[in-house]
């Protein structure tokens, strides 16, 4: 990544619990200033990776940078320039949106008149001022996402983790969401790592890393992804899947995957793959959910290629 800095850096990042391993050398790269999407089904391995680059799980083997501090020997630095936000949004429910905002300020060492101006600051830029006498535990759920974000972001870290934030609000309020995301890396540089279940959010990367099994097992950016994928997506006129899956058992057409999108029935092939005329198959866009689907269930990436996306991402 030449001319670039690097925020977040790991090399052979391992984890072992026993006789299972959580994370298994994994090699990472986030350019600063960027945001970069970890996705991966339930127990794939991303909150694992996060506790480690937090300093807060030491790793079985490998290293974790943050900002080039090894999140082992100089955990503490790393926190002076680390905002964290959970799922569960590590709110104080029985004190105000204001008051949590003082206490965390506390926490990161700001005081008097800069603490003040800062939290006035969050409250406007959260959409929250009408909200700061309001206890957190009345809140709305997207008002308590934005109310953690600001407790995440109020010491202007440089580095920001963000563990499945969009997991329990409504669309419009993970939209607004991403839109707040935005903002801090457009106006104050700042580098994000978030991990979520929704793949549309996905687009919104400048990077993205697939996990399963511990593993990176794809990782580029969303249109490189897209465009390197090894397969052609097609949309079928058929009216459900039991249906659409004898046709393409009767026509001894190879696919790697058919499934249901909506009312869509969708079809993933090798690029070779001839398809009969009288099918009526169309040639359909892929997102990223389609892209998720075949690396989940296939994995058909060797090391070669993940290096190869990291360059072509760079």
């Amino acid at each position: 990544m030449t001319n670039q800095t690097i925020a977040i850096e790991t090399k052979g990042l391992t984890c072992r619990f026993g006789t299972f391993t959580a994370v298994d050398h994994l090699d990472l790269q986030v350019v600063q200033g960027t945001i970069y999407g970890f996705i991966g089904s339930n127990g794939s391995g991303k909150s694992t990776t996060i506790r480690m680059l937090c300093g807060l799980l030491k790793p079985s083997e490998g290293q974790a940078l943050v900002l080039g501090y090894d999140a082992v020997a100089e955990t503490e630095a790393i926190r002076q320039h680390l905002g964290y936000m959970s799922q569960k949004f590590s709110l104080y429910l029985d004190l105000t949106a204001g008051e949590n905002l003082n206490f965390y300020g506390g926490l990161y060492g700001l005081g008097g008149v800069e603490r003040q101006e800062r939290v006035r600051a969050i409250l406007e830029r959260m959409n929250l001022m009408d909200k700061q006498h309001v206890l957190a535990g009345s809140l709305s759920g997207g008002q308590k996402q934005r109310l953690a974000l600001g407790c995440a972001v109020l010491h202007h870290p440089e580095v920001l983790i963000l563990d499945e934030p969009t997991s329990a609000v409504d669309p419009t309020s993970r939209r607004l969401f991403w839109n707040l995301l935005a903002d801090l890396v457009k106006n104050e540089g700042t580098t994000i790592l978030v991990t979520t279940h929704f793949m549309d959010e996905a687009e919104h990367c400048d990077g993205i890393g697939f996990l399963k099994d511990g593993r990176l097992i794809a990782n580029g950016s969303p249109q490189h992804l897209k465009g390197k994928l090894p397969a052609r997506l097609y949309r079928l006129p058929y009216d459900n899947l039991p249906e659409a899956r004898r046709a393409l058992a009767a026509a001894a057409v190879p696919v790697l995957d058919v499934y249901a999108t909506g009312r869509r029935i969708q079809m993933l092939v090798r690029p070779d793959t001839v398809l009969p005329e009288h099918m009526h198959a169309a040639v359909a866009e892929l997102t990223m959910e389609d892209v998720f689907i075949y690396y989940d269930k296939h994995q058909e990436v060797a090391e070669h290629d993940i290096h190869t996306a990291q360059s072509s991402a760079r």
